[in-house]
């Protein structure tokens, strides 16, 4: 279980440096324009504390897999984390419109490549809490 639990930390290491490129592949520049000050400098704050916390998540899973297994606290707090992917996860399905990617091609490949990212990190998670 160590082993998948660092390779998530590394998975999730790749996804918050990926946040990094959101406002230029988004074109927030522009589509956040109409919005006002307030509102558009919170899609940038918001998004700079997910990927932060997604980079501590990450860095969680590598250098303390062992403990995360082996103690009570660490069991809880992947509890927690297999929560926060699990809420992800139906986020996927609920929060977005499915115009969004259904019958584009490359979209609904990210569509079903990150439910499958949030449904492996949910059970690897829950799984390491039951231990």
């Amino acid at each position: 279980m160590e082993g998948q639990l660092r390779l998530i930390g590394g998975l999730l290491v790749l996804l918050a440096l990926l946040h990094a490129g959101f406002p230029r592949y988004f074109d927030w520049a522009g589509e956040l324009k109409p919005l006002s000050l307030i509102n558009r400098q919170m899609v940038y704050v918001h998004t700079l504390f997910i990927a932060l916390m997604v980079l501590l998540m990450g860095l969680l899973c590598l250098g303390c897999a062992a403990e995360l297994i082996g103690t009570p606290l660490g069991r809880k707090i992947a509890f927690g984390l297999g929560l926060f992917w699990l809420v992800r996860l139906l986020v996927q399905f609920f929060g977005y419109s499915t115009e969004l990617w259904r019958g584009k091609r490359f979209e609904t490949a990210i569509h079903l490549i990150f439910s499958l990212l949030w449904t492996y990190l949910s059970a690897i998670f829950f799984l390491v809490y039951w231990q």
